[in-house]
């Protein structure tokens, strides 16, 4: 994809048509065509309406034709308002009649088995042999404000935005960008687009961000995706939206393997895999929520505030004991506060009362109620001090007086001071009686509105974090000639040549065929070894019996050498080994895991952790793509639960992570490079105090 990303001509005449077919008009009350044609007309739309109904020959006095066949050449969009039976011949039709595009409603394609997948595949051969937009099946169209087009059933409300910067949103699921466009209006947002995709027959959730990036009338993209059907093309785009200023909401259900089953059955497509997905949207800029709840209330931030926050939230209060909550919750969800500096302090202690003492979370107890100027005063401390990214104004509304005292003062102090950065308001006690005429003058002054704090201290949170520039550039590495001609698991000693050609340290040693060949070795790199049996067939060889450790002299390596033999013999009846790997025992130091594995999805993925039951029994690892920079990829490693003991623990030295985050990175060069590796295992690699380097101990490649 071209660094700009230019939406196809096809999409743009789709979703602001200048002239609109609805087939299957009718009516008839609740009827799906009733409420297509009642939307338009509700609307004002202003294009060109025809109505196909071969037995009627006129609905609310406009003509109806008797088929497909009879409309003019080259109408814009078909709204298909009829049954799964009739939409597969309506679809050629519509092509034969060059139709821009078609909104099939019908559900029972893709996700209603294999007839239902077959005559969805015809839609898609149609369609594209004749350059049809088709939204849906499965889906409930689109509404596109701009231009008061409401070509859905669901009856909607449309008013001309006039151009005014609003959110565009595409979802999947057709219910849930209902749900969004109702929620996104009570906080009096301004929609631009709402489209819902459904069983992405034709066009998908790329396609149609593709366009609305590009739309001068979108601040902000929602999305509800269950399935990225094309996901290199989605992180393109992520950069692309980061590039413009446009932030990405995300919410994508598939956390939980039943959520998974859910999608797959919903929207009739394979589900990849989740947390490869988070891990790359994330790193490409897309925010990335976990409810309904966080995407509407994140979504209403970044349309008032932008997306671009600094680090370090200031919060103003009223209670002792939520400024308590405050630095509980702020803790749990991973929101920074900014510690009161020099500055910050001798600011506050100008303007209040000697009684109120100055911290993070600012508790002003009652004073405002004898003081409303506080929050103004306040205020200006902390939109004033560069360390502060946001703040947050957590007040106790508690009924219409109490509100209709303090919050003119606060919308004044707003008016006055203009803030440059983010401004929210919550109150305290869900419920309150709270003016409406308040919140809607806060709203339109540029501040975000809760009903709860925890609600504005999530959504700051997930707005508040830093994200990584990620330019999907990285050095490749040359393919090491170890691998070509191999397939299936590759054995240690071969995938430790491959991984030594890229530079990373290794064990001293060699492979050896013979016990005479592994007393040379062990007589040239010096005792004690180990030794560890080899074959491409024996890809757990501990489990085996096949490692010998701390073998001290030739002795001792003869007969381990023997008990080797007899231990595969055992184990695995008839297993012939391609020899044995005769390598130093190294010293001891912390073990991480390693590894990399090509979704197929996503593409190359990088995994890092601490080793052993830390990685196994808390998960404690982190992902990346394959193309992240060692620099990137320390800085993750410093996320991880267990990172303490990469720092320094109880007296012990800190680690070289930068060691082994250069070991990371030379994979990930690698896995850029060979497609046919499906997942490379390095456990462990071994990182020594810092400046003392670090080793990959053990080494698996798996090739296609």
């Amino acid at each position: 994809m071209n660094a700009r990303c230019t939406p196809a001509p096809s999409i743009v005449r789709f979703l602001r048509p200048r002239s609109i077919a609805i087939v299957g008009a009718s009516p008839t009350p609740g009827a799906l065509g009733a409420a297509v044609l009642q939307n338009l007309e509700s609307a004002g739309y202003d294009g060109d309406i025809h109505l196909i109904n071969p037995k009627r020959s006129e609905i609310n006095g406009r003509p109806c034709l008797p088929s497909i066949e009879a409309l003019p050449r080259d109408v814009d969009c078909a709204v298909l308002a009829i049954p799964h039976a009739a939409v597969l011949d309506a679809v050629r039709a519509c092509a034969a009649q060059g139709v821009g595009g078609a909104i099939i409603f019908s559900a029972g394609f893709a996700e209603g088995g294999d007839d239902g997948r077959a005559e969805q595949a015809e839609i898609a051969r149609i369609a594209h042999e004749h350059g049809m937009v088709i939204e849906g099946p499965n889906c409930l169209g689109f509404v596109n404000y701009l231009d008061a087009v409401p070509a859905t059933f669901v009856l909607t409300k449309v008013e001309r935005t006039g151009g005014k910067p609003g959110v565009a949103v595409v979802s999947q699921s057709g219910a849930m960008a209902a749900v969004l466009g109702v929620s996104l209006a009570s906080h009096a947002l301004t929609v631009s687009f709402s489209v819902s995709t459904g069983n992405e027959a034709v066009c998908g959730v790329e396609d149609y961000l593709e366009y609305v990036l590009e739309e001068p009338s979108v601040k902000v993209v929602t999305m509800i995706v269950e399935q990225f059907r094309q996901p290199t093309r989605f992180l393109a785009l992520a950069r692309r939206a980061r590039a413009l200023g446009k932030p990405i909401v995300l919410l994508h259900p598939g956390r939980s393997s039943a959520a998974r089953d859910s999608a797959a059955t919903h929207t009739g497509a394979m589900v990849g895999d989740y947390a490869a997905m988070r891990a790359l949207v994330s790193r490409a800029g897309v925010i990335l929520v976990d409810s309904l709840e966080e995407l509407l209330d994140v979504t209403d931030i970044a349309s008032r505030c932008g997306a671009d926050f600094k680090t370090g939230c200031g919060v103003l209060t009223e209670s002792g004991a939520f400024k308590a909550l405050t630095l509980d919750l702020c803790e749990q969800v991973g929101l920074a506060l900014t510690p009161i500096n020099a500055a910050v302090n001798a600011g506050m202690r100008a303007v209040l009362p000697d009684f109120i003492p100055v911290s993070n979370p600012m508790d002003l107890t009652a004073q405002a109620l004898v003081d409303p100027e506080l929050y103004k005063r306040t205020l200006a401390v902390l939109l004033g001090d560069d360390s502060f990214g946001s703040v947050v104004l957590g007040l106790i509304m508690t009924d219409v007086a109490t509100s209709t005292l303090k919050l003119p003062s606060v919308i004044a102090a707003i008016k006055e001071l203009k803030p440059t950065k983010p401004v929210v308001f919550a109150a305290l006690d869900e419920g309150a009686e709270v003016p409406r005429a308040f919140i809607d003058e806060l709203r339109a002054l540029g501040v975000p509105c809760f009903e709860t704090a925890e609600r504005a201290f999530r959504a700051v949170a997930h707005l508040s974090v830093p994200r990584p520039v990620d330019s999907a550039a990285a050095p490749r590495a040359a393919v090491p000639a170890v691998l070509a001609g191999l397939n299936g698991v590759v054995a240690e000693y071969r995938a430790k040549e491959a991984l030594g050609a890229l530079g990373i340290p290794l064990p001293k040693g060699r492979f050896a065929r013979n016990v005479d060949e592994a007393l040379a070795v062990a007589e040239a790199i010096g005792y004690p070894v180990v030794l560890k049996a080899q074959a491409a067939d024996l890809p757990h060889k501990s489990d085996a019996g096949g490692v010998i450790l701390n073998l001290a002299d030739a002795q001792a390596l003869k007969q381990g050498w023997q008990k080797l033999y007899d231990n595969i013999a055992r184990a695995r009846p008839g297993l012939v080994l391609d020899g044995v790997l005769v390598e130093a025992m190294g010293k001891r130091g912390l073990e991480l895991i390693v590894g990399a594995r090509q979704d197929k999805d996503w593409g190359p993925i990088l995994l890092v952790g601490l080793g052993g039951v830390m990685a196994e029994l808390l998960h404690d690892v982190r992902l990346l793509p394959a193309h992240a920079s060692a620099q990137e990829i320390a800085d993750e490693m410093l996320k991880l639960k267990c990172a303490p003991l990469l720092t320094g623990f109880r007296g012990d030295p800190p680690v070289d992570i930068e060691a082994a985050a250069q070991i990371v990175a030379k994979i990930g060069a690698l896995m850029q490079s060979e497609p046919r590796i499906t997942e490379i295992d390095v456990n462990p690699v071994v990182v020594y105090p810092q400046g003392e380097g670090a080793i990959a101990l053990d080494a698996l490649i798996y090739l296609d």
